[in-house]
């Protein structure tokens, strides 16, 4: 699935510490318009999380994109910041960290 197939809609903040971000208080396309920091998220047709932007006055903050094991448990998350650096986390079919 592409992000141009994936289902986007737009979230307040995030949950937990735990990956995949567990996005919430989700916003309508008006709700935007009257909000500086927003996240943006792009879900596949199991409802996973694929791709995390946290916008800021227009601009990408925070990035994350996922990829998950056939199981459903995460597999792969890649993850930069302001400083454009990649970090990529990679995780075994129970969800344990393996490298990162």
């Amino acid at each position: 699935m592409t992000i141009e197939t994936s289902d986007c809609r737009y979230f307040v903040s995030y949950s937990g510490m735990k990956l995949p971000l567990k996005l919430v208080n989700e916003l309508s396309g008006r709700d935007l318009d009257n909000r500086n920091t927003f996240f943006r998220g792009y879900f596949d047709a199991k409802e996973r999380l694929i791709r995390c932007e946290k916008v800021v006055y227009g601009e990408v903050e925070l990035l994350h994109c996922y990829r998950y094991h056939e199981n459903g448990e995460l597999q792969e998350a890649k993850i930069s910041g302001l400083d454009e650096e990649m970090t990529v986390l990679v995780f075994d079919q129970q969800g344990l960290s393996v490298s990162g």
